[in-house]
């Protein structure tokens, strides 16, 4: 029983710290702008505008405004590992491995509107 205890605790370490750890080291942008290009444009467009495939009800989130770039590096993450119910975005922690994620994420973050918008 301890030895399962054990190993739940080390599980939940691994699954909670790791992620933390990739977006600290804040992901390589020319890696996840290649990544975004590969898979993510199709949907949101080749400037995360959302402009891509448009046939989605609820519409393909628009990468570019400041509701998305509000969220903290964990939620986006998690959005893209995990998906998001009830949309059309999939999981994809079966395609990119957390370290790609984390690349994407920091091609998103550039996304951001500028200060002055």
């Amino acid at each position: 029983m301890k030895r399962r205890s054990a190993f739940i605790i080390v599980l939940s370490l691994v699954v909670f710290l790791i992620p933390n750890a990739l977006l600290a080291n804040e992901g390589n942008f020319k890696e996840g702008r290649a990544l975004y290009l590969k898979h993510c444009k199709v949907c949101h467009g080749p400037e995360g505008k959302g402009d891509g495939y448009t046939h989605f009800n609820p519409p393909v989130a628009d990468l570019t405004v400041s509701r998305i770039h509000k969220k903290s590096d964990k939620e986006l993450w998690e959005s893209i590992h995990m998906g998001v119910p009830n949309t059309a975005m999939g999981m994809w922690r079966f395609v990119l491995s957390d370290e790609e994620i984390a690349n994407v994420l920091a091609y998103v973050r550039s996304l951001a509107p500028s200060p002055h918008s």
